[in-house]
């Protein structure tokens, strides 16, 4: 009897924070994985596993469609499970202070990129595929200060996740996004919340403690497996219960 083929995970952004907590825990799940990375170098914990990388320029459309294409050929001409985590604030700036390049700049890192990441696996993809974004509480609180361009790219990652499960279930593809509140053990948060800020919120979280990329993880895989498939179309929420205090 032979061995089913592994699934193919490609996850934006591997190498650090959450998007490196989804791509450990897919190589533990026994799938074939590989990343985009900006600068960051493949972590230990997927190069022992022989994680196939590329840095990309997320805004740059031509730039992921390469990468794409050429990932997609090291997993072995397929993407079965796309997760677009690449992104980031680039920095707190209040809207009256704001440059038209810092705006485009947030946007098409968190938005924008999305699309050019869905636009260009699609044709690896195949009937049974997942789409599965990485939102942000800020979609649907605001934010903290000066994050007025990550919370309306976050809020456009949901509409966009909506329209394109509408678009792409009859081909049998789910498309799927998690809404994380404060995770920490990442970098966002070790660069743009200082810590009296994290304990005050986490403070006011009702389980008394943060997330962790483990926590995204886990709702990742189950989005991506074959009983998450019903999901298409919801955007899972990830706070502990924060955004209902």
């Amino acid at each position: 009897m032979t061995s089913p083929t592994p699934r193919t995970v490609l996850v934006t952004g591997g190498a650090t924070g959450i998007g490196l907590g989804i791509a450990e825990a897919f190589v533990r799940d026994g799938a074939r994985v590989a990343i985009t990375t900006h600068s960051r170098p493949v972590p230990d914990s997927l190069a022992e596993h022989g994680v196939p990388a590329r840095p990309v320029d997320a805004t740059r459309s031509d730039d992921v469609t390469r990468a794409v294409d050429e990932l997609a050929g090291s997993l072995g001409g397929r993407v079965d499970v796309l997760v677009n985590n690449a992104g980031g604030l680039v920095d707190r700036v209040a809207v009256d202070g704001m440059s038209d390049e810092h705006w485009h700049r947030v946007i098409d890192l968190n938005l924008t990129s999305v699309f050019s990441f869905v636009r260009a696996a699609l044709p690896h993809m195949r009937e049974g595929g997942r789409i599965i974004s990485i939102s942000s509480l800020a979609a649907h609180n605001g934010g903290g200060t000066g994050a007025a361009a990550y919370a309306a790219a976050k809020a456009g990652v949901e509409g966009l996740t909506r329209a394109l499960a509408k678009e792409l279930g009859p081909r049998g593809i789910a498309v799927t996004a998690i809404a994380p509140g404060l995770i920490l053990e990442t970098p966002f948060h070790e660069r743009f919340t200082p810590l009296a800020d994290q304990e005050a919120t986490i403070a006011a979280i009702p389980l008394r403690r943060p997330g962790v990329p483990a926590d995204v993880a886990a709702a990742a895989l189950y989005l991506a497996s074959a009983p998450g498939d019903f999901a298409s179309g919801a955007v899972l929420a990830l706070n502990g219960a924060a955004a209902f205090h």
